[in-house]
């Protein structure tokens, strides 16, 4: 086989995998968010798995099937970020051989899926991952067995467990979270940023973006400095189709972005904005990554 055949085979398969790591992006962002809790480190997650499958593409590694593989990265990702937020506890790997579940309950299906990320984060890492897999997403015991690498017994012991400590926390009352502290000045930029986006004042905002100013459409482009970056408007100014609004997401000031027909109805995305000495330093845009809503906590600006 030629060099040039080699290179052909090898492009096709990093095509195939572009197409399938794009149709699984949106369950390993479900999966991820729910194991750290949060949608926001669960992007930087799902980014991380995905950067570590396509370098293992390119170097001619080859699993036979690709969902549990993804999920597997995603898996050890999440864990790897766990830890070095130092929120690692339990036994991961100890279970009890006589706490076997019902792999097919309805209820706790419905609890699973109705579960903040706040009460999964409640579970030790091993129940999350298991009740996350097989309740919200649905894979069956064999698929989560590819994924962990591990055997049934295991994973039902922290299924069951999981699944117990859930039905607890949905029978308790919720409690309101407490109110974050929040940055008075950066909240006020955020309203000026917001009030200069919907009445159109593209070039004030432009005047704002420091040099160095890094963008992030997340899950489209990424683009690094005033110039490149100050396109970034032009797209915005040639739609009407948005509203901006300032709000909070997990506890942070952000953008809710909502339609003009409906400003005061569920946000369709968000946006985030860092802030440096008084200049725009980042922006990262999850207009064409709507999957990061499954799950989103969020609230207007107290």
């Amino acid at each position: 086989m030629t060099g040039s055949q080699d290179e052909s085979i090898a492009a096709t398969r990093l095509r195939a995998f572009e197409r399938e790591a794009a149709s699984l992006r949106a369950r390993l962002h479900r999966y991820a968010s729910r194991m750290v809790g949060s949608v926001i480190d669960g992007e930087d997650i799902v980014q991380e798995a995905l950067a570590k499958g396509f370098v293992a593409i390119r170097n001619g590694d080859m699993p036979d099937k690709t969902e549990p593989w993804l999920f597997r990265i995603a898996h050890n990702a999440a864990l790897d970020f766990l830890r070095k937020r130092a929120l690692l506890r339990g036994r991961e790997s100890e279970v009890e051989l006589d706490m076997i579940a019902d792999e097919n309950s309805a209820l706790d299906a419905r609890i699973a899926a109705e579960a903040s990320l706040a009460e999964l984060m409640q579970l030790p890492p091993a129940q999350r991952c298991a009740v996350v897999l097989k309740d919200v997403l649905g894979h069956s015991l064999e698929e989560i067995g590819e994924i962990l690498e591990t055997s049934d017994t295991a994973i039902k012991g922290a299924l069951q467990r999981g699944r117990e400590s859930l039905r607890k926390l949905a029978a308790a009352p919720r409690m309101a979270p407490p109110r974050p502290a929040l940055d008075r000045q950066d909240m006020r930029r955020l309203g000026d940023y917001v009030a200069a986006f919907n009445a159109r004042n593209f070039d004030a905002l432009r005047g704002l973006l420091a040099e160095d100013v890094k963008l992030e459409l997340v899950n489209r482009l990424r683009a690094d400095g005033k110039e490149y970056v100050g396109n970034y408007f032009g797209r915005y100014a040639d739609e009407t189709h948005w509203h901006f609004a300032t709000g909070l997401v997990e506890g942070r000031p952000a953008i809710l972005v909502t339609s003009p027909e409906r400003p005061d109805g569920p946000p369709r995305y968000f946006i985030l904005i860092d802030w440096e000495d008084g200049r725009i330093a980042g922006i990262r845009d999850f207009l064409f990554a709507d999957y990061v809503m499954d799950g989103l906590e969020y609230s207007g600006t107290p």
